[in-house]
């Protein structure tokens, strides 16, 4: 009975035109979106990968000069692209690409995509996560919608019935018909995806179980939404009631309760607004150690307690140079402050994404999307964690500069010139995405959230349907 069912909803579909159609049309939009993202991928990795190198000999070929003057001369940190950012962009293009680091000063990631784009971009892009997160799901709405109420408006339902025919049977039969063909083109398509992605030169660390775990999240959605159309088209009798609750059901679940989680969060956990921020970190470092200002209060403070435990009576008789000392002295200041507001600012992501785990319970889309862009690398947490990772190298590149300068040269010899070859002894920037596990576990929330609409969708449709 089962695969009677089957076959009889696969050759009806097929039939159907405009069936024919829309699957045609949402294959098309999945190959095109892939092949310009793949386009757009394997640009910007070579985008990166001249910038990077650019600026590498850029920092090597400075010259001689005061460590000092390097330190405020700076360099950039690039954020690498992931190749799952083919299937998901994610935040990519609102968070910057590079960020500068130099003396004193905690910069953000700066030259995002969006920044350059028009008042256009606002309707979407063609993405594979715009097709896979919106475009499916209104395809099994078109799909499912009439999958029980065109057997009562035939009166086949009641055929079927005085049969014995099970119910459990003919709902499976009628599932397998929608879950298949998505099933199928989803799948094939992620396949496609990572031949591509481990067949490109320098692909970096694309894995096939990352690949792997973001199919089996798009594929529990996909569950989700079919189990709840076909839990709708069983419950009532009519077709074109049906289409209006399984559209009212993408509009909510798509559109609605993640824009409404989006203002929610927002108005609850708000970030302080920009000149805000800028003021109170101002305010901070105008009551600590300035590095550059010897009369500074603390920094005079610094100088009697280094002569105090140095055992001596003047800076000239210190074994270093005490201007470079204060300086580094003032980076680690100023690196306190800047960890101080930016944990300020991590502290309300946490909290906005916490109400977004919380708000998942309302729609399946919010889960499935958090899951697929920390899978893909291109979710806040992980941009948070590059911007902290460039943070440390930020200040390490000074204490690295400073210490010279402090060791090599006098009290006032400000004339110092460290050598040419100085500057390659600092290692270059490497960031390293979290592993799957590590995206998996911090995750959790959301894989249980998304895993209990699952059942939960299941349990409604195959024990609320018992009589039809």
């Amino acid at each position: 009975m089962i695969r009677g069912t089957f076959l009889k909803e696969l050759k009806e579909l097929t039939r159907d035109g405009r069936v024919r159609i829309s699957f045609i049309i949402v294959l098309l939009l999945l190959l095109a979106a892939t092949w310009i993202s793949k386009n757009q991928y394997e640009q910007t990795n070579e985008q990166h990968h001249q910038a990077e190198t650019s600026e590498r000999d850029i920092w090597e070929g400075q010259g001689s000069k005061n460590p000092h003057s390097a330190a405020h001369y700076g360099t950039y940190a690039f954020k690498p692209k992931y190749p799952l950012s083919l299937i998901d962009h994610g935040v990519d293009k609102f968070t910057g690409t590079s960020i500068f680091l130099e003396a004193h000063t905690r910069n953000e990631a700066q030259f995002s995509k969006a920044t350059d784009q028009t008042g256009l971009a606002r309707f979407g892009e063609l993405t594979p996560d715009f097709v896979l997160l919106f475009i499916i799901p209104l395809l099994i709405v078109f799909l499912g919608y009439n999958a029980f109420t065109k057997e009562r408006e035939m009166g086949t339902l009641l055929l079927l019935r005085s049969q014995g025919t099970p119910v459990w049977k003919l709902i499976l039969g009628k599932w397998l018909s929608i879950f298949l063909p998505i099933g199928g083109t989803v799948l094939v398509l992620f396949v496609i995806t990572g031949l591509v992605l481990s067949n490109l030169k320098d692909f970096g660390v694309f894995q096939w179980d990352s690949l792997g775990m973001m199919s089996l999240v798009y594929m529990a959605y996909y569950i989700v939404f079919i189990n709840l159309i076909l839990l709708v088209s069983s419950k009532v009798k009519k077709s074109g009631i049906s289409l209006v609750i399984s559209l009212s059901i993408w509009i909510m679940a798509c559109l609605v309760v993640p824009k409404a989680a989006s203002n929610i969060a927002e108005s609850t956990h708000p970030y302080p607004t920009r000149q805000e921020f800028v003021a109170n970190i101002t305010k901070d470092q105008q009551n600590g150690l300035d590095g550059h200002d010897p009369w500074n209060k603390q920094a005079r403070e610094l100088e009697q307690q280094v002569l105090k435990e140095h055992g001596v009576d003047s800076l000239e008789q210190l074994p270093f140079n005490f201007d470079a000392y204060r300086m580094q002295k003032g980076e680690e200041h100023t690196a306190e402050i800047y960890f101080k507001h930016y944990n300020y600012l991590k502290t309300q992501f946490e909290e906005q994404t916490g109400l977004y785990r919380n708000l998942a319970v309302l729609s399946p889309f919010l889960p499935a999307r958090f899951m697929s862009m920390a899978i893909a690398n291109t979710d806040y947490a992980t941009h948070w964690d590059f911007a902290d990772s460039a943070e440390k190298y930020r200040v390490e590149l000074q204490a690295f500069l400073n210490g010279d300068f402090a060791e090599n040269s006098s009290f006032g010899e400000w004339s110092y010139r460290a050598d040419a070859s100085k500057w390659k002894e600092l290692p270059a920037f490497e960031y390293d995405p979290p592993e799957l596990n590590e995206t998996v576990g911090r995750n959790g929330s959301n894989l249980m959230i998304l895993s209990a609409w699952v059942l939960i969708s299941f349990s409604l449709l195959f024990f609320t349907t018992k009589k039809l």
